[in-house]
């Protein structure tokens, strides 16, 4: 659902698909071609939040701030089922990572990998291209050209999947038994393919 608060409305592209069960309020601009999964939820109601073209927001994600406070989640950013945003700015071509935590005034670097439950903590500022994990969130590595186009094949999955949401999804009733069906959509890609 789409929210209005305080006299603002939502600003979505056409292209993009946020899911009915996702909740956008506010002062948001969503950019072209970006996907916001069921069960997230990007308020921006007491700052701004800036989701640019090609970005994912997937299921069950959060996005806030303190007050006054913008968030940027520069072109392509890739965020993980579950994670949270708070207050930062993510770089463009990053991932973030399954469940992660990045904090207030973090400002992520171009195409950084942030592992799945990583804790970034506030005020980080993290450079490009570094690999971060753990509780508290450290460098462990620089990103390789292998792993960043590793992450840019999966968001270019991401940034197809509205126009087919568009075109394929529907509430149905389940069937009662198993037949074969035919998928309308099938990614060629699997990051476990070597």
């Amino acid at each position: 659902m789409i929210y209005e608060f305080n006299g603002i409305k939502p600003v979505v592209h056409p292209s993009a698909f946020v899911h009915p069960q996702a909740a956008v309020t506010g002062h948001v601009i969503i950019g072209k071609d970006v996907y916001v999964g069921p069960g997230a939820a990007i308020r921006g109601d007491w700052g701004k939040i800036v989701i640019e073209d090609g970005c994912n927001v997937q299921e069950n994600c959060t996005i806030h701030m303190f007050p006054g406070v913008t968030v940027l989640l520069k072109e392509a950013a890739h965020i993980g089922h579950g994670a949270i945003i708070h207050g930062a700015t993510i770089g463009r071509n990053c991932l973030v990572g399954m469940n992660a935590v990045i904090m207030d005034d973090v400002d992520l670097g171009d195409e950084c990998i942030v592992g799945a439950l990583c804790f970034i903590k506030q005020g980080e500022k993290v450079p490009p291209r570094s690999l971060i994990v753990g509780n508290p969130g450290k460098i462990i590595k620089q990103v390789s050209d292998d792993m960043i186009q590793w992450k840019t094949q999966g968001t270019q999955l991401y940034q197809e999947l509205p126009q087919h949401l568009y075109n394929t999804l529907k509430p149905c009733e389940p069937l009662r038994e198993e037949v074969e069906q035919k998928p309308l959509f099938v990614a060629d890609y699997s990051p476990f393919k070597k």
